[in-house]
């Protein structure tokens, strides 16, 4: 499986799911302020998503739960535990994130999900290094789900 890199707003992609870089669910969620994809999810879909999410128990790093999608025009929302208590992301959170998510995509017959770079936000991992972790871990998986990986464009017109 080859995913598809795209620029853009992850909460404008002709998908059925997307994924959240989320925490590990520890922290209730409404006093953390979500930047990011976690804010642009947040901003788009409403609170509804995030309720459902604090109503599950703390996160595996690396684990991923399905919630609905809110206000989003989406079948759900994948949120992946892509950072540590230290709110640092590394290799196993980005790789286990990414297998996770794709588990509940197989699983529910999803047949296209959009991926953000995980760990490469709030998580201060680097962005080209993230990416090659997701893609190596993406080449490992069998699906038949179109993947998309979402670049946020806030990088100059150079570095794409």
């Amino acid at each position: 499986m080859a995913p598809e890199l795209v620029w853009g707003d992850i909460c404008d992609q002709p998908v059925e799911v997307i994924v959240n870089a989320w925490n590990r669910n520890i922290i209730p969620w409404w006093l953390l302020l979500p930047q990011g994809v976690s804010g642009a999810i947040k901003r788009h879909a409403g609170y509804e998503p995030f309720q459902e999410l604090a109503r599950s128990r703390p996160m595996p790093l690396g684990s991923a739960v399905l919630t609905t999608a809110g206000l989003l025009p989406y079948k759900g929302i994948i949120h992946v535990a892509g950072i540590n208590l230290a709110w640092r992301a590394s290799e196993f959170s980005i790789r286990e994130s990414v297998k996770n998510a794709m588990v509940v995509v197989n699983e529910k017959g999803f047949e296209s999900v959009a991926f953000p770079v995980i760990g490469a936000g709030s998580g201060s991992f680097n962005t080209e290094r993230a990416l090659e972790i997701m893609l190596a871990a993406l080449a490992e998986i069998d699906t038949n789900a179109q993947v998309l990986v979402v670049r946020w464009p806030r990088t100059s017109a150079a570095e794409k």
